[in-house]
């Protein structure tokens, strides 16, 4: 089978039966294709590739600079594109199984403090009160004010908060059905400070003609119909600046940080964490793991009878 059709075929196989989202069949996608434009080069389709190609590809892309968690996502992807041939017959083998995963470095999610959030969140309702009320700054100060209510308080990605259907906020409901990656739903609770915050933004956006009967929490004229994630990011930076805080260490993705970190730190269970985050991999919780070493240290430290 050729190297195009082959990828064609998984694609549909990840897409009907796993469900992956439409960002996630783009990355494999990707990155195939970078591969079997490498094979061709030597004369092979990417379906012919034997262990040392992939090698001398791994090898490849390392040359051009990518890093070790790049390189361990495409190898990744041929991962699975292998085994997919393999398990429809269409190859006889499976050339990545004997192939070790690039090292990646660990590196630790960037984090606020309980207090920097705090800043964050008082200058934002502060802003709410500040503006005119029937002004688009005031819908703008509210939109904000509600956002980062509902950010901190759940955890949620940027893509999934921005594209809460306004129905979470119709009703009075203490929890929060969020649909997530490969389209698998969780539950998360919502603060009733974070509720809130959307009754009265809510309140605001219904009297708004042109927004009123969007199916979206947060609409706006884009061609998804809700606000995007770099406009979000951008009045959150401004928001970060007027509360006196370093722009270039706040963004959303930074606040997802800080909720899983501020759970850890106050006893939350990892798992607890991983489920709210929506991890399908407890690994990928782990990078919060130094913040329960902190606490474990300093649990020891503060009431063993023979610490120090």
């Amino acid at each position: 089978m050729r190297a195009a059709a082959a990828i064609e075929t998984f694609l549909e196989m990840m897409s009907a039966e796993r469900g992956a989202a439409q960002n996630t069949l783009d990355s494999y996608r990707r990155d195939l294709e970078d591969a079997a434009a490498f094979s061709a080069a030597r004369g092979l389709q990417l379906t012919q590739a034997h262990p040392t190609l992939i090698r001398s590809y791994l090898d490849d892309i390392a040359g051009r600079g990518f890093a070790a968690t790049s390189q361990a996502r495409r190898l990744s992807a041929l991962r699975q594109f292998f085994r997919f041939l393999y398990t429809e017959n269409i190859r006889a083998d499976d050339p990545t199984s004997t192939l070790d995963t690039p090292k990646k470095d660990r590196s630790l999610p960037k984090i606020l403090s309980e207090a920097d959030v705090e800043k964050l969140l008082s200058r934002a309702e502060l802003e709410t009160k500040d503006a005119n009320s029937s002004s688009a700054m005031h819908f703008n100060a509210l939109r904000l004010h509600a956002l980062l209510e509902i950010l901190y308080a759940t955890g949620l990605r940027v893509s999934e908060l921005v594209g809460l259907p306004v129905t979470v906020a119709r009703s009075d409901n203490r929890f929060l059905i969020v649909r997530g990656k490969g389209s698998k739903d969780r539950m998360v609770p919502l603060s009733g400070k974070a509720r809130d915050s959307m009754a009265i933004y809510l309140a605001v956006r219904d009297r708004q003609p042109n927004l009123s009967e969007s199916p979206w929490l947060f609409p706006a004229l884009s061609e998804s119909g809700f606000l995007a994630r770099q406009v979000f990011a951008r009045e959150l930076k401004g928001l970060a600046a007027r509360a006196g805080l370093k722009t270039s260490a706040i963004s959303p993705h930074v606040l997802r940080h800080a909720f899983a970190s501020h759970l850890l730190q106050n006893g939350a269970d990892l798992r607890a964490v991983q489920q709210l985050l929506g991890h399908s991999d407890i690994s990928t919780t782990q990078i919060y793991t130094h913040v329960m070493e902190e606490r474990l240290h300093r649990l020891v430290t503060e009431h063993h009878p023979l610490a120090d």
